[in-house]
């Protein structure tokens, strides 16, 4: 016992003679405190009060034991950690941190720098393991004095921003400065600027380390295909290299990293098919290739010992094939987005209950089918389910009594579900949003027993709804936000009487006829009412002492006839909207006293006049377009954001003194009105972006000042204006679309338009402008829409040293100039916009920005919509939509010659085509008939020779077509198509026949000939060669045959006998009769042998 007692004794004494020696040699060594104590001295802090870390640096204590320092056990200082710290400091190679020689790890991630470079004396710190510098406002070139740091394992460099200014590399020094970091482990290098050619960064990261496991270099700018050299680093095991450009395949190799766990490369412009071998490396855990929009492939089988994947990111590529069943075999699984992609099979045979660590799941946007199994909401932990923009169909599933408890989103919008929503729904507990609009539901069980009490959105719009709206249940789902618009609506609903919490109802487009009810006035949480798209004819007025607390009404396309006068004791009312109504005569101006009124709709009614007198108001946005008001314009709106009073009989001139009372408005529209007199230059006061003044009759000149305001659009179409447009466009101009066509403005045009880089509408038509064709627009590559018509251009189109220009243009009109000479073919040859049907989302042409002051719950828009004026198919139009894939080239009524060029054909994405009244010789080109989409085509009034290509029969889609007076010969082509076209199409050819112009029964006899003779070869009798072809065929085939029978032998005996055999068969009389002359004819044959 004693002996065991010693011995405990003894181990204890050692124990702490032991830590007493460590403790006495790891005293902070007095040089180092005070480099630690200098260096604290210099920083400021952004954030008080300073951090409980920096507070334990005093002087009187051990800098060994201060927080975020480390020592070595001879009291050298190799680690500190100040990240996170919001500590701001202008450092250089001067500063005593510098000092520090022995540091192994160094950390200041997260702190304000302020701009500073990263100090060249970062070399000497030669014993550093670990540099962290992440987010810490560095800006400038990277030292390659980093390159000395040999020992290093850990450098970040990453997320360096400040004031624009990032962190980068120059020429070259990637490589440079990573050739001696042989043992280094993890780079990131997040958004530092790398400036390398193609895959030179590849090479020099796989030839240089050769341990590295961890590579995140985010948003490089780095270009060129990935190169197959990574993968020979089989150390690696996160390669995050997302928001780059590489424009290349993904390489195959990759899937020979058997240690990698996360792959990233997100927007990354990767093409070609993914391989599907990588989803396999045993050891991955994550994978995000979302938004790479031109990426293809398909998911692999996955084996049933397969665990280890827990995030799939494929969001926004172009995937195709079946989801499979053994996605089941991922466990592991926790996040899956393959939204918006074209995937296409069933998911109703998928054990998705396997899934018991999933917490997200969005298949939207694909090409799923079939019926959704309920145990897709199985999972216990599912969070969010998104099923949206599919094609399931059948009904919405039964849930179980074991749903996930979890689930709070649910979208199931845009498929083809159909009937009654089951109750059983209600068995998700915790549901908060329910997304099932656009299908084909009929009921919603609204009233019942078992209505999750958290569930505040619900979206059942584009449904086929129809509430029996007198129900008497007791209980009722309490909702905040719920949506109805486009059902089949004849009334309120009797349950939102009840409602406690709803704030936004939307019951638009719907069948809603006659008096909204009083109750609606009563729901007190109520801010956002819309009604619109109805048949309401009355409100029943406010009850007295009423609590409504509306903010935002949308009455717009109902049936009222008066502006309702209990609005005026809205006092919360910030957005109405009572646009195309039947209200008449006047404005009553207690509207613009509503203290809290900030958006107001009048547009499309019958008003007429204004109420006296117009007060100072707080409306920001005021339209009133397409009325019936007159007099002077109201201009008493200083603060007005939105103003357009277009499509009215305002006669007045435009105040003198207007720009004062526009100066904040970024909309001003006084279109289609009945204004007079000159612009006066105040307007020019204003900072809006939008000013349209179009369709009325101002006269004189064009103010300097309107091309000097940062406009994004000018719209004076269609007035009387003369001079000169002025050649002063601000150096940065801003305009995107300006249209100063229909007036008498002559002159030259203005080479400073080229300033407008931004420029994508530009319409001159219809004016007197005398210059050659501005070539200075080839150089703006977002142009869209040119139109020149109807001016004294002249001169040659061909413009040299433009390659690659107008990749967006999709209208040209150069008609009616004088333009002359012959259009090179490779003007075309970068229009793509003509060239590719591209898959876009449809819409119009036009300027939109959401102004300053709009709020989330309403999501205003301003919208300018662009409009031109064209021939197409023989009439002159205003295109007030112009679809961005419409197309249109028009270069009619010029003096343009020589051969048409067949590169024109390549624009298969081209609607109309107009080359008449021109000097175009030669023959049309087959190529035209590759423009499968070509709605109408002119070539009429040229000299065209040869024939109608036979490829036009078959463009489809060609229902105008117009080749008449030209030299066009032979005969029409025959299709269904060409028989819908009148012979005026092809009159004035004298050498052209065949339907529609002559009659079907003309078709063969030969055709017709001209009156006169001529020495032109492409006029006079034509040649049909399909008949010809028939009887040379005949010809030759009947000369074979008798030239046969008369110059051989055995072919004229063969024959004989033949022939003989098969009349004796038909007539067998003729044996007795001839039988005696068929031995003489042998014999006689024999003999001469």
């Amino acid at each position: 016992m004693r002996t065991l007692f010693l011995h405990l004794f003894l181990f204890l004494t050692i124990t702490s003679i032991t830590t007493l020696i460590t403790a006495v040699e790891s005293n902070c060594i007095e040089d180092q405190q005070l480099s630690l104590l200098h260096f604290k001295k210099s920083l400021v802090y952004v954030i008080e009060p300073p951090s409980p870390r920096l507070i334990t640096w005093d002087s009187n204590i051990d800098c060994c034991s201060w927080l975020g320092v480390t020592c070595s056990t001879n009291g050298y200082v190799i680690g500190l950690d100040l990240s996170n710290e919001f500590v701001s400091c202008n450092i250089d190679s001067s500063s005593s941190i510098f000092q520090l020689q022995y540091l192994e790890s160094l950390n200041l991630a997260n702190n304000v720098f302020s701009g500073s470079k990263i100090p060249s004396a970062i070399g000497k710190l030669t014993n550093l393991r670990h540099l962290k510098l992440a987010s810490g406002y560095f800006t400038g070139q990277i030292p390659v004095e980093i390159a000395r740091l040999t020992r290093l394992v850990t450098l970040d460099l990453s997320r360096n921003n400040y004031d624009g200014v990032s962190l980068k590399f120059e020429n070259r020094s990637l490589g440079m400065l990573i050739q001696n970091l042989t043992e280094l482990e993890e780079l990131y290098l997040d958004a530092v600027e790398i400036s390398t050619q193609q895959s030179d960064w590849c090479e020099a990261i796989s030839s240089s380390l050769p341990n590295l496991m961890v590579l995140s270099l985010y948003s490089c700018g780095l270009s060129g295909p990935l190169d197959e050299s990574l993968a020979t680093i089989q150390s690696l095991s996160v390669i995050h290299l997302d928001s780059n450009y590489f424009n290349s395949p993904v390489p195959r190799s990759f899937a020979n990293l058997s240690n990698l766990t996360s792959l990233s490369l997100s927007r990354c412009n990767l093409l070609g098919t993914f391989p599907k071998e990588i989803f396999l490396i045993h050891s991955l855990q994550s994978i995000d290739l979302s938004s790479n929009l031109e990426l293809g492939g398909s998911f692999p089988e996955f084996p049933k010992n397969r665990t280890e994947l827990s995030t799939i990111s494929l969001s926004h590529c172009k995937f195709t094939g079946s989801l499979p069943k053994s996605i089941e075999n991922l466990t592991q699984l926790v996040d899956m987005d393959i939204s918006w992609n074209k995937f296409n099979s069933p998911i109703s045979s998928i054990h998705w209950e396997a899934l018991v660590h999933l917490e997200s799941l969005d298949l939207s946007n694909n090409l799923f089918y079939g019926s959704i199994p309920s145990s897709i909401v199985s999972p216990p932990l599912l969070v969010a389910l998104a099923l949206s923009n599919n094609h399931f169909s059948g009904q919405v599933p039964e849930f179980s009594n074991t749903p996930s408890q979890s689930l709070r989103n649910l979208l199931l919008g845009n498929n083809n579900l159909e009937r009654e929503i089951p109750t059983s729904i209600f068995n998700l507990q915790g549901l908060m949003y329910l997304d099932i609009s656009s299908n084909n539901l009929s009921g919603f069980p609204f009233t019942g027993p078992q209505q999750p009490r958290t569930l505040s959105f619900l979206d059942l719009s584009h449904n086929n709804l129809l509430f029996d709206y007198n129900g008497t249940s007791t209980s009722f789902l309490q909702i905040e936000v719920l949506l109805l618009a486009s059902n089949k609506l004849r009334g309120f609903p009797d349950f939102l009487k009840n409602q406690s919490t709803l704030w936004r109802l939307d019951l638009s487009r719907n069948q809603i006829p006659g008096q909204i009810p009083d109750w609606i006035w009563r729901l007190n949480s109520l801010l956002l009412l819309n009604l619109s798209s109805n048949s309401i004819v009355t409100l029943e007025p406010l009850l007295p002492n009423s609590t409504c607390m509306l903010a935002n009404i949308d009455l717009s396309s109902n049936k009222l006839r008066t502006l309702p006068d209990f609005l005026r004791n809205l006092s919360t009312l910030s957005y109405l909207d009572l646009s195309n109504n039947q209200i008449q005569g006047q404005i009553p101006n207690w509207i613009w006293r509503l203290n809290s009124l900030r958006e107001l709709n009048l547009s499309r009614n019958s008003l007429e006049t204004l109420e006296a007198p117009l007060p100072d108001s707080g409306v920001t946005s005021l339209d009133l377009h397409s009325n019936q008001l007159q007099g002077k314009i109201p201009l008493f709106l200083p603060s007005a954001h939105f103003l357009d009073y277009s499509r009215n009989n305002f006669s007045s001139s435009i105040p003198i003194d207007i720009g004062s009372s526009i100066s904040q408005t970024n909309f001003f529209s006084l279109s289609s009105n009945n204004l007079h007199g000159t612009i006066p230059s105040s307007i020019c006061i204003t900072t809006g972006m939008v000013l349209d003044l179009s369709y009325n009759a101002l006269s004189g000149i064009i103010p300097q000042c309107l091309t000097q305001l940062s406009l994004a659009v000018l719209d004076l179409r269609t007035n009387n204006l003369t001079g000169t447009i002025p050649d002063n466009f601000l150096e940065h101009c801003k305009l995107r679309t300006l249209d100063l066509s229909g007036n008498q403005i002559q002159g030259q045009f203005p080479k400073s338009l080229v300033n407008c880089s931004s420029l994508e509408i530009l319409s001159l038509g219809n004016n007197q402008i005398t210059d050659t064709f501005p070539c200075l627009l080839m150089t703006m590559f977002t142009l869209r829409i040119l139109v020149l018509r109807s001016n004294k251009f002249y001169g040659s189109f061909g413009c040299p040293k433009t390659n690659n220009t107008w990749p967006m243009l999709q209208i040209i009109d150069l008609a009616h100039n004088h333009l002359n000479g012959e259009i090179p073919g490779t003007s075309f040859a970068t229009w793509q916009k003509m060239k590719v049907s591209e898959d876009e989302f449809l819409a119009n042409l036009g300027f939109s920005y959401a102004p300053l002051y709009t709020t989330e719950t309403i999501g205003l828009e301003v919208y300018y919509r662009d409009t031109i004026t064209t021939i197409i198919k023989g009439l002159q139009l205003n295109l007030v939509k112009i679809l961005t894939i419409f197309t249109l080239i028009d270069f009619s009524s010029n003096n343009f010659s020589g051969s048409i060029p067949k590169e024109i054909g390549e624009m298969k994405a081209l609607y109309v085509l107009n080359l008449s009244g021109n000097a175009f010789t030669g023959e049309i080109p087959s190529s035209f008939g590759d423009m499968r989409t070509i709605e109408s085509l002119d070539l009429s009034q040229n000299r065209l020779s040869g024939h109608t290509p036979q490829q036009f029969a078959n463009l489809n889609f060609l229902s105008f077509l117009n080749v008449s007076n030209n030299q066009l010969v032979g005969k029409i082509p025959t299709s269904t198509q060409f028989s819908t076209f009148p012979n005026t199409s092809f009159e004035g050819n004298q050498g052209l026949w065949g339907p529609p112009l002559t009659s079907d029964t003309l078709a063969s006899l030969p055709p017709p000939t001209s009156n006169g003779s001529s020495n032109n070869p492409n006029s006079g009798d034509e040649i049909d060669w399909d008949i010809i072809s028939v009887e040379i065929g005949f010809t030759c085939g009947f000369g074979m045959a008798i030239g046969s029978l008369l110059f051989c032998k055995r072919w004229r005996e063969r024959y004989y006998k033949v022939m003989c055999n098969i009349l004796l068969k038909i007539f067998p009389q003729l044996e007795q009769r001839f039988g005696n002359h068929r031995r003489h004819v042998y014999i006689n044959t024999r003999w001469r042998h």
